[in-house]
């Protein structure tokens, strides 16, 4: 197959060996480097947009193998990453039921309190935080605020007081912001709409094992209660935040930026995956495909904030988010006050994540295979909503027990689902990165409500929590069916739109610019 012109160039099997140790081999680079990463960018671009550049023209490589590298060096971290900070996040949970509330001194409320400041510094510090991993590159930024959260976690474990908790959960916020948006985000840079949800799966999953991490995890660091003239809640904090800290620094080395500078794969590779990333979304006849603005303008976080997909999506992600964190704050207090003992308890939690953790990938995989996020999202609340009421209505440990499972194993894939359908329809690098910090930031207060749903006075049936939860589902299922009404009009009437010329008053560049409210977009269903 002829290549066009701007394809023309020389292909090696791998780029220049300086150039990966320039991307890879150290998180310090000097102006030079810039520079050349730079050129790197604006070349790869330029080969995926150039005229004459089309799908066909990357006929003769293998897409598959190519998603298959890509796999292989980016999920494996990423979900390392956060599981370690699901797990940093949730292990309060753990810690709780091992003693430190009666340690402290603390009362119920002001340990709810210590849950709910987390999420109000975690909710104002996601967007910043995404727009300077655009800026500093993931390869930097992301171990860097790994280092930060891990110390505080590490100093978690030395809190002498509720004071010193609550200012340690506070930082705990600030420094944790970042990892979740960042790489969802991260993930939208590499993988077009109908495989990013396979992806945010299987990363997300991480959060199901690490729930069940957790609980064999504290249930064996719980053992050290003494060592060192420390309480075995104490050592949970210290040594998963060392833990952390750890890794960390592993990532440093290992993390990869974007697909422009990719050492992993060729530079016809990188071209192609550029290509597809910058022109998924618009129609398939090629007259009509435009272009993705990728650059960065504070005019593109403005159209973020002032979207009204992202706000009607956060009563979404509500629906999901308040039961998620209700489920791994609460969880193991929950079983333990069905008569169980803290040991048994912390157990019981792990084939809840385990379960969860497989549903949330075989249920990403069907979608990405049909292209479509709204149905599983809506099935997934049904059952939720399911488990809930079985917990409201009965008292009996084994249908409550039963309750949880059942709506943790809906959560897990509606979560992913919900993330990535968000991602599909935010057209431009800049507003998808404002727009997914702005659904995780605000849509995580959710996480606030929820520390305060189950409250000590409740137990054991904790009744209005549950009912809480069940009220956040119902919302959230409202919202859905806003957006998929909303979503085929505007799709129907684009169609209508085009079919009458409508796009031939505009230039490529200004079809670029408006992203997902050009005509040529279509929002996914």
């Amino acid at each position: 197959m002829e290549k066009p012109e701007a394809l023309k160039t020389e292909y090696t099997d791998s780029p220049p060996s300086s150039s990966v140790r320039l991307q890879h081999e150290s998180p310090t680079h000097t102006h030079h480097e810039k520079h050349t990463r730079s050129e790197q960018v604006s070349h790869i671009d330029a080969l995926a947009t150039a005229p004459g550049v089309s799908l066909s023209s990357f006929a003769h490589l293998d897409e598959k193998k190519i998603l298959r590298k890509m796999d292989l060096r980016l999920i494996p971290m990423l979900a390392l990453l956060y599981l370690l900070s699901f797990l940093d996040r949730g292990n309060i949970g753990n810690a709780r039921i091992e003693g430190l509330v009666e340690d402290l001194g603390m009362s119920g409320s002001e340990y709810n309190l210590c849950l709910t400041v987390f999420f109000f510094t975690y909710a104002a510090f996601e967007v910043p935080s995404n727009l300077l991993l655009k800026t500093l590159r993931p390869s930097v930024w992301l171990p860097t605020i790994m280092v930060a959260w891990g110390t505080v976690m590490t100093l978690m474990g030395i809190v002498k007081d509720f004071k010193g908790l609550l200012v340690a959960r506070l930082f705990l916020g600030v420094t944790e912001a970042g990892l979740f948006p960042g790489v969802a985000y991260y993930i939208t840079m590499w993988y077009c709409r109908h495989e990013a949800q396979f992806r945010q799966a299987l990363f997300f999953s991480a959060a199901s094992v690490a729930g069940a991490f957790s609980g064999l995890l504290a249930f064996g660091i719980a053992k050290m209660d003494g060592v060192g003239n420390l309480e075995g809640w104490r050592w949970i904090f210290i040594l998963e935040g060392i833990l952390t800290v750890i890794v960390a620094v592993f990532a440093f080395f290992v993390l990869y930026d974007f697909p422009e500078t990719a050492g992993f794969l060729t530079e016809e590779e990188r071209a192609f995956v550029v290509y597809r990333l910058k022109y998924q979304g618009s129609q398939n006849d090629s007259s009509m495909q435009v272009a993705q603005d990728d650059s960065f303008k504070g005019k593109y976080v403005k159209d973020a904030f002032l979207d009204w997909q992202i706000w009607v999506n956060i009563w979404v992600y509500w629906g999901i988010v308040a039961p998620l964190y209700g489920i791994s704050l609460f969880l193991p207090t929950i079983i333990r006050n069905l008569g169980y003992t803290s040991s048994t308890a912390q157990l019981l939690t792990v084939p809840i994540y385990v379960t969860a953790s497989v549903l949330a990938v075989a249920v990403a995989y069907i979608s990405d295979r049909h292209g479509k996020r709204y149905p599983f999202i809506l099935v997934c609340f049904f059952i939720m909503a399911v488990g809930f009421i079985m917990c409201i209505s009965s008292g009996t440990p084994g249908v409550v027990y039963a309750g949880v499972f059942i709506a943790a194993c809906a959560l897990y894939p509606a979560f992913p689902g919900n993330i990535t359908w968000l991602s599909n329809n935010l057209a431009g690098s800049t507003k998808r990165a404002a727009g997914q910090a702005i659904q995780i930031g605000v849509g995580n207060l959710a996480g606030a409500m929820a520390s305060n749903f189950y409250r000590a006075p409740d137990a054991p049936r904790y009744i209005l929590g549950h009912a809480l939860e069940l009220g956040f589902i119902v919302a959230g299922i409202i919202a859905l069916l806003i957006l998929v009404f909303s979503y085929k009009r505007i799709n129907a009437t684009r169609e209508r739109q085009i079919a009458e010329g409508a796009h031939n008053g505009y230039t490529p560049e200004e079809m670029s610019a408006l992203g997902d409210r050009a005509l040529t977009f279509r929002y996914a269903l």
